[in-house]
């Protein structure tokens, strides 16, 4: 499979939820722009960092710009009261798309739906999204719940769904939706606490709705973001460079599920692999765990970012 990708000039990803904030970070550059929650000249916002995830993308192609969401955060709230305090124009958001069906990605889509005020709007999801239930077996006997996400749900946030399996091209093939990513490493067994139940059976919860977003940035190469990346970062970066044939990465973005001891073991090669891969940016997100983006930092160097709620990262083709 070799998906034709329609390289654009810039992909403008605007962060409306992450599990980090930091006001008083002062690393803005062309690639980075923090925000700053002024009314006037006065502080009098802040922004709100939330197990969670939620974007806005633009891509720009000379004097044309497109936007999507791509997930939707964790409380009811949340992501929609930082695309409130960041001033985000939701109203130019074409199309949505959803990681996976746990709720700290798809909680506010109902808020958010109604800032960008398209009834109807396309939301481009997995059919497993709707796996449930799904939930974290401490022991055999102790389950901890995830609260699904509904076809009802969807009714209720005015969506019209596109459910898919395979790569699905956005905003003129100027975005793909990965869909189901292929597991081809060795190390990336997903998590072995996490579980769900298929008439009355449980089983592992292998995740075939995990998927992410993909780039072509003229002259740079590919971005990748993701939402967790349960599937494994690795595993989905090299899907993208398999089904759009561009085998340069730019940058790789986004929850990578590292955190805890279960992951541990595959922080290491999870850099490794990555190191090999050579993107010019690393910005792990939300899931991704303080122990693990903190060896990221130390392997990346310069070129890693730390992302936060409210950040806009630009990754650019020369100018």
């Amino acid at each position: 499979m070799n998906i034709s990708m329609q390289p654009v000039d810039r992909v403008d990803i605007l962060t409306l939820q992450d599990n980090y904030i930091d006001i008083l970070a002062r690393d803005n550059s062309d690639v980075i722009s923090r925000a700053v929650p002024l009314e006037g000249m006065e502080v009098k916002n802040s922004i709100l960092a939330e197990h969670g995830f939620s974007a806005m993308i633009t891509v720009s192609s000379g004097e044309s710009s497109k936007s999507l969401l791509f997930d939707f955060g964790f409380s009811h709230h949340g992501a929609a009261m930082n695309a409130k305090t960041l001033k985000a124009d939701l109203a130019r958001v074409e199309i949505m798309a959803l990681s996976h069906g746990h709720l700290d990605h798809v909680g506010g889509i109902r808020l958010l739906s109604e800032m960008v005020a398209k009834p109807g709007i396309p939301l481009v999801v997995h059919p497993e999204v709707f796996r449930a239930p799904r939930y974290m077996k401490i022991t055999e006997d102790l389950k901890v719940f995830f609260p699904p996400f509904t076809r009802q749900d969807a009714e209720d946030a005015k969506v019209s769904l596109i459910e898919t399996a395979t790569p699905y091209p956005m905003l003129d093939s100027q975005v793909l939706f990965l869909s189901q990513i292929e597991r081809t490493t060795e190390f990336e067994k997903g998590a072995p606490s996490l579980w769900y139940e298929k008439d009355g059976v449980a089983k592992p919860d292998t995740f075939e709705d995990d998927t992410a977003l993909a780039f072509v940035v003229k002259d740079k190469g590919l971005v990748v973001l993701s939402g967790c990346a349960h599937a494994g970062i690795v595993n989905t970066v090299n899907y993208a460079r398999k089904v759009t044939g561009v085998d340069k990465v730019y940058a790789v973005m986004g929850g990578f599920h590292l955190s805890g001891p279960d992951q541990a073991p595959v922080v290491k090669p999870t850099i490794e692999s990555l190191t090999e891969i050579d993107p010019a940016w690393i910005v792990p997100t939300h899931c991704t765990g303080r122990d693990a983006t903190a060896m990221f930092e130390q392997a990346f160097g310069d070129r890693f970012i730390l992302n936060m709620a409210g950040t806009q990262l630009t990754f650019a083709a020369e100018q």
